[in-house]
C-alpha cells in the first residue's frame, strides 16, 4: 500500500503527559504539529492532540483509541528507557513513530535528533568561549533524551577538565528562574548555563536580571529549541537550535510508513547546532 493513500483520513494522535502550564507558551510542540501537518493535511488527515495529566492517562487515552478506532496512528514523545507505551501501542495494534532515540524507540519507527552529540557542541562551545563552570537546567531525568543529555554533558565536561553542575526543572519558565536564583545564590556560581529548552531560558534571564548579573558579561546563557521567543528576547539568547518543523514532517512520513505496515525504520533529523546570539560570550578576565 503507498504511504499517499488517501483512503484513510482518521487523525494521528498525540498524546502531551505534561502540566498543562508548561505546554501553553512553549513552541516546541507548536513547531512540530506544523511540520506534521504539513505532510498530513493534502492527505486529509490531521493531527489530534490531547494533554493529559499523567502517563497512565495517556495509556488509557491510547486504549480508548484503540477501541473506538479514532485514530489511524500515533505520535510517541517524551519516552523513558524501557517506556511500557511502546509494549502497549504494539499490543494494540497501534501504527505509531517514536521521536526518541533508537533504544529507547523499541523497535518503532523511530526519528532521532542525536541529543548527545548536540550537547557535546554545546559544552564545547562554552569551553572555547573560556569558561570553566558550566551548569545545566535539564528537563526531567525520567526522559531519556535527557538522560542522554545529561550523560553526553558529564562525560564533555570531565574530558574538557569543566566543573559541571546540573538542577532539574520542568521545562516551565518558572523553573528555569528558580533554577538560575539558586545557581547564582551559591557560593561558586557557574560563568555559562545551557538549558533543556526555551523557555526555561527566559527564566533564567529573568532570574539573572533579578539578581543584578548581566548577561552576557558575568554570565552566558544558552537555550535548547531555538524559537521567536529567544531571538526577541533582551538580549537575543544564544540556542541550539533544530528544524522542530523538519521533526514534525519526518514523524508524519514515518507514521504513514507504520501505518502502510512498512518495516520499521530510524531516521535521523539534522541535530541541534550553536546559533550564537548576544546571550553568550567569552569568559572576561579581571
Amino acid at each position: 500500500m503507498p504511504i499517499e493513500d488517501q483512503s484513510m483520513s482518521r487523525p494521528i494522535g498525540l498524546v502531551l503527559a505534561r502540566p498543562a502550564h508548561t505546554l501553553g507558551d512553549e513552541p516546541y510542540f507548536h513547531e512540530f504539529v506544523a511540520g506534521a501537518e504539513r505532510i498530513l493535511r493534502p492527505l486529509g488527515r490531521s493531527v489530534l492532540l490531547h494533554v493529559l495529566p499523567t502517563r497512565d492517562d495517556e495509556i488509557a487515552c491510547y486504549r480508548r483509541w484503540a477501541d473506538d478506532g479514532h485514530v489511524e496512528g500515533l505520535f510517541l514523545v517524551d519516552l523513558a528507557p524501557e517506556d511500557p507505551r511502546i509494549a502497549v501501542v504494539k499490543a494494540l495494534d497501534l501504527p505509531a513513530v517514536a521521536i526518541s532515540d533508537p533504544d529507547s524507540g523499541g523497535g518503532l519507527e523511530t526519528v532521532w535528533t542525536e541529543d548527545g552529540a548536540a550537547m557535546a557542541e554545546a559544552v564545547t562551545y562554552l569551553d572555547g568561549l573560556g569558561h570553566s563552570s558550566i551548569a545545566h537546567v535539564s528537563g526531567p531525568l525520567a526522559m531519556a533524551h535527557t538522560q542522554i543529555r545529561s550523560e553526553s554533558f558529564d562525560a564533555t565536561a570531565e574530558l574538557r577538565g569543566i566543573r559541571p553542575t546540573r538542577i532539574v526543572g520542568d521545562y516551565s519558565e518558572k523553573s528555569g528562574y528558580d533554577a538560575v536564583f539558586s545557581l547564582l545564590a551559591g557560593g561558586v556560581r557557574p560563568t555559562a548555563i545551557v538549558f533543556d529548552n526555551d523557555l526555561m531560558a527566559l527564566g533564567g534571564l529573568r532570574a539573572a536580571e533579578a539578581r543584578g548579573v548581566h548577561v552576557p558579561d558575568d554570565l552566558s546563557l544558552l537555550a535548547w529549541d531555538d524559537s521567536a521567543l529567544c531571538q526577541l528576547a533582551g538580549p537575543p539568547l544564544s540556542a541550539m537550535s533544530h528544524d522542530v518543523q523538519n521533526v514534525g514532517e519526518l514523524a508524519a512520513r514515518g507514521v504513514l510508513r507504520a501505518i502502510a505496515g512498512e518495516n520499521p525504520a530510524v531516521v535521523r533529523a539534522d541535530r541541534a547546532t550553536v546559533v550564537q546570539r548576544a546571550s553568550t560570550a567569552a569568559v572576561r578576565i579581571s
